[in-house]
């Protein structure tokens, strides 16, 4: 607090000059509700991404009361959940989707308001993200304003030290399996690419350089086809072997230039995919995913047209407040909701205490 980088309402003050930006990411009817009854019960009002803007970039504040709710990735339950509670309680919110990951279809899900809506887990479906369809739905609807999160959300190899191999069992989250060049192409390692060897990984918006090892990984991945696919694993010591397959292969690392260049065209192709898929001009602000970004994302984030983004600073406030730098706008965890101005508001140690469960 005494540094500025937290406002002062998480500390039992008032608002000030502060305005107020909350993230989420998947959410059930359970989870969320509470939190839109709390600021519904507190007269609060949400503002979407122009507004941001306004105020930072010329000090026009959104108005008393103000706050801004941010839905990342645009998982299935914006559409299926948060969307029709948004309504429920006249809020609007920002959505940053990646349009790398949709799924090109027309048709819409169920949601919650719907007879047929089963409350199955669909953010872990085979589309776990809101189809283009559904987010041309949203976007018309006027109350999610949809926002780019990147083209991809991915991760990058950055070291040429081979840590572990892809095997049977290997799974991760989404957005954790790296991004590799396949015969010109980028796509996403997936738990198929028995063999493949893994190295450190960085955010794409990182300053990190990216490296690949397209020789080694494609000589494990023959290797493991050739000698029984996942029975490779059940033989004793097929680590060593694999390790002795793939060699000293120092593979490729791109050039800060090279790096500057993906890392804009990603951004540039993002808003241009949006803007084209969703028949608007409005996707001009973006988030970065994990808050990572490095000088060269931030620069790219300006060249490619966007007015806003969030992405982590040192020594950032967490929330935003007119003057802050543009492109590097920070968020607080929706947790925090509670210790806003209001009836049954919270402590910061209590809802603290709550996160760290």
């Amino acid at each position: 607090m005494a540094s500025g980088c937290y406002p002062r309402f998480l500390f039992g003050g008032g608002l000030g000059s502060w305005l107020p930006i909350f993230h989420f990411h998947e959410a059930s009817r359970e989870y969320l509700e509470p939190y839109l009854l709390h600021l519904a019960r507190n007269q609060y009002r949400t503002v979407t991404s122009e507004a941001i803007a306004q105020f930072v970039r010329k000090g026009i504040h959104p108005g008393r009361r103000s706050v801004a709710l941010c839905f990342d990735d645009a998982w299935a339950s914006l559409w299926t959940v948060v969307a029709p509670l948004l309504k429920k309680y006249g809020f609007q919110a920002i959505a940053y989707a990646i349009p790398g990951r949709i799924v090109d279809s027309e048709k819409l899900r169920p949601t919650m308001d719907d007879p047929a809506w089963n409350p199955i887990n669909l953010d872990r479906s085979s589309v776990p993200f809101a189809a283009w369809g559904e987010l041309r739905a949203l976007q018309t609807s006027g109350v999610v304003d949809i926002q780019a999160h990147t083209f991809w959300h991915g991760m990058v190899f950055s070291d040429a030290e081979i840590q572990e191999f892809v095997q049977p069992g290997f799974h991760r989250h989404p957005h954790l399996y790296p991004m590799i060049a396949d015969e010109g192409h980028d796509r996403f390692l997936t738990p198929a690419d028995l063999g493949a060897p893994l190295y450190a990984q960085r955010s794409r918006m990182s300053d990190a350089l990216r490296s690949d090892h397209p020789k080694a990984r494609e000589a494990c991945l023959r290797h493991v086809r050739e000698n029984g696919g996942q029975e490779f694993f059940q033989r004793s010591g097929w680590e060593i072997e694999l390790r002795h397959v793939a060699g000293n292969s120092q593979g490729t690392q791109e050039t800060p230039a090279e790096r500057d260049a993906a890392i804009l065209a990603e951004l540039a192709a993002a808003r241009e995919t949006l803007n084209s898929q969703l028949k608007t001009h409005t996707v001009r602000h973006m988030c970065f995913p994990w808050a990572v970004c490095g000088r060269a994302a931030e620069l790219a984030a300006e060249k490619a047209g966007y007015k806003t983004a969030f992405g982590d600073r040192l020594f950032g406030g967490r929330s935003v407040r007119a003057g802050d730098p543009p492109y590097r706008l920070m968020r607080l965890k929706h947790n925090y909701i509670y210790c806003l101005p209001g009836k049954e508001r919270r402590t910061l140690f209590t809802v603290g205490r709550k996160l760290k469960k």
